[in-house]
């Protein structure tokens, strides 16, 4: 068997005050969750525990993610987190606050022949 990648999912999370970029980061994961359905995995009878997620986080400050935070919020799975510059800053001067933009990508793969 080999793995093989089935699905790519993308989602977009932002914390609009407070400059948080783990709650930036699960906010984009949650929403990639909620644009997919994984009924395949019924229908090829794999089961959860053999499914591997690879999620990749874009932010500004990679180094401020918890990635142990970012693991807990995929629900199933064998799970790896890569984090990444990217995403977006955005500062409001005038009240000295910054909104953080993260960008995630989530790679499901299985063991198929």
């Amino acid at each position: 068997m080999t793995k093989k990648r089935v699905i790519l999912e993308m989602g977009a999370g932002n914390d609009l005050h407070g400059g948080d970029y783990t709650k930036a980061a699960c906010r984009a994961i949650d929403d990639a969750l909620h644009h997919s359905s994984l009924t395949m995995l019924r229908t090829l009878g794999v089961g959860v525990e053999g499914m591997y997620v690879d999620v990749t986080i874009g932010v500004q400050n990679p180094a401020a993610v918890d990635r142990d935070v970012v693991q807990a919020a995929l629900p199933y799975g064998t799970v790896t987190v890569n984090v990444v510059k990217g995403g977006l800053d955005v500062a409001d001067e005038a009240i000295g606050d910054t909104a953080v933009i993260a960008s995630a990508a989530l790679v499901v793969s299985l063991e198929l022949d």
